[in-house]
């Protein structure tokens, strides 16, 4: 059994998927934008774009009643892997002990034409 579950403390939903679904003791969050959910606004350059992101990932985890720490893996999407260091300084300061795995890969265009995305894997 799956169970959706959605929060406006991370951005809503742009089509016709949920934020996150839940089952079986894990959490699977659809891929996360940096759009402050409160205003609606994209901020300007990756670091900036990069904290967003993060930040509502962790939105998104504490909703499903889960966190950072209980992620298991990660995919990040980032649209010029020259930013790949700056990105990697913020990532470290959202997940710390035993980080999760990984995979990054660069695209050519993302939703909103945002600088990066990100989805997780998570324990409950």
């Amino acid at each position: 059994m799956k169970k959706a579950i959605s929060t406006d403390k991370a951005p809503a939903a742009i089509g016709p998927y949920s934020q996150a679904i839940e089952t079986e003791g894990l959490v699977f969050t659809s891929g996360v934008i940096p759009v402050n959910p409160a205003t609606g606004e994209i901020p300007e350059g990756v670091e900036a774009q990069a904290n967003q992101a993060f930040s509502n990932l962790c939105a998104l985890l504490e909703a499903c009643g889960t966190s950072a720490e209980a992620v298991l893996k990660t995919t990040v999407f980032i649209k010029e892997m020259n930013d790949f260091g700056k990105i990697n300084e913020i990532y470290a300061k959202y997940f710390t002990g035993t980080y999760p795995a990984r995979s990054c890969v660069e695209v050519a265009r993302l939703p909103k034409d945002v600088l990066l995305e990100i989805e997780a894997i998570a324990t409950k």
